[in-house]
């Protein structure tokens, strides 16, 4: 009895250590999982915490983009397509980020699957590597294309002031000659003012024996009764009398005045109110004073007064020099006026 109480003692005095050895075992292995686990853990933060810095930085650079963007007004569809692609790459990968915490949130006795999940991640965080060095290329592509949109903008910011500092110029040079122009045609007026006066002087020494002859204004008033027969439009002979003096003094005064003064004198017709039969040759009063006006032309071209240098109107009843319904009134609007004046 005693011997086999020894041998029982001996038997469960062996199971003991075994166990011990067992567990230690256990224990270590349980602790190198563990250490795995913390640093492949350590590992991943940092790879995240590194992503998150790449993450800021080009967020900060889309933003700065965006912005530099929206100030420029020829923005391209390309560059908007661009950076849609660009917020999509990092959508991804924050997804992929968020998928990861899951992952090491979850990993407490699966660290098998974590190390499984670690390696794929690993894959494609470097995948993500290469799609953000390929975002920041096209980045530095887009900062290229603003670059060159700024100076196209600067190259047509210069081309405009030169084009508004010659507008000016012009306006300048314009407002110059304008300026001249009116110079000279005043000086013009007044050398011509000079030779109507000097034409009219002549005329008056000329013609001051007539009392049937008057001057209103600029203008010389030949009564029609005085140069042409009742309803005629041929110059009778005593208005040729009078016509010739003023033929004489107007090529007298035409030799003084200078080439540069494009002068004629001017012949208008009138007539009174009075309608014509239009049984005659003359129809109307519109013909009767353009006929007399163009009898006295042609009597001026044959007394050498030059053709370029006359003109005839004729105005008909329609300019009258007094508006009154009485026999004198219409004497006094049936007239020829001779006035010197520029073409």
């Amino acid at each position: 009895m005693a011997v086999s109480r020894g041998r029982r003692r001996e038997r469960e005095l062996n199971y003991w250590p075994g166990f011990v050895d067992a567990l230690a075992t256990l224990l270590l292995a349980i602790m190198f999982l563990l250490s795995v686990f913390v640093i492949a853990q350590f590992l991943l933060s940092q790879e995240i915490t590194g992503k998150d810095a790449v993450l800021n930085r080009l967020n900060s650079q889309i933003d700065e983009l965006t912005s530099m963007l929206a100030l420029e007004k020829s923005s391209s569809q390309d560059i908007q397509d661009t950076l849609a692609n660009l917020q999509s790459s990092l959508s991804q990968t924050e997804r992929e980020r968020s998928r990861l915490q899951e992952l090491l949130s979850a990993g407490s006795g699966q660290s098998d699957a974590a190390n499984t999940a670690i390696s794929s991640l690993r894959t494609e965080l470097d995948s993500e590597g290469q799609i953000s060095q390929r975002a920041l290329a096209q980045v530095e592509l887009l900062n290229q294309q603003i670059s060159a949109l700024r100076r196209q903008i600067g190259a047509l910011e210069t081309a405009l002031d030169a084009s508004e500092y010659r507008d000016k110029e012009s306006n300048t040079k314009i407002a110059d000659l304008g300026r001249r122009l009116n110079v000279a045609l005043a000086q013009r007026v007044q050398e011509l003012n000079r030779y109507r006066s000097d034409f009219f002087g002549r005329l008056r020494e000329i013609l001051s024996d007539r009392a049937d002859i008057r001057i209103v204004g600029d203008r010389f008033i030949f009564q029609s009764e005085v140069l042409f027969s009742s309803g005629g439009e041929q110059l009778n002979e005593t208005g040729k009398e009078s016509m010739l003096k003023v033929a004489q003094a107007l090529l007298q005064i035409g030799k003084e005045i200078p080439d540069d003064i494009n002068w004629v004198l001017r012949i208008d017709g009138h007539t009174d109110d009075i309608p014509l039969s239009g049984n005659g040759p003359i129809k109307d009063n519109w013909e009767l004073s353009a006929a007399r006006a163009i009898s006295v032309v042609r009597y001026f071209i044959s007394e050498g007064v030059p053709s370029n240098r006359l003109v005839a109107a004729g105005f008909g009843e329609f300019q009258p020099l007094v508006d009154e319904d009485s026999d004198d009134a219409r004497s006094k609007n049936r007239r020829i006026e001779l006035k010197l004046t520029e073409r």
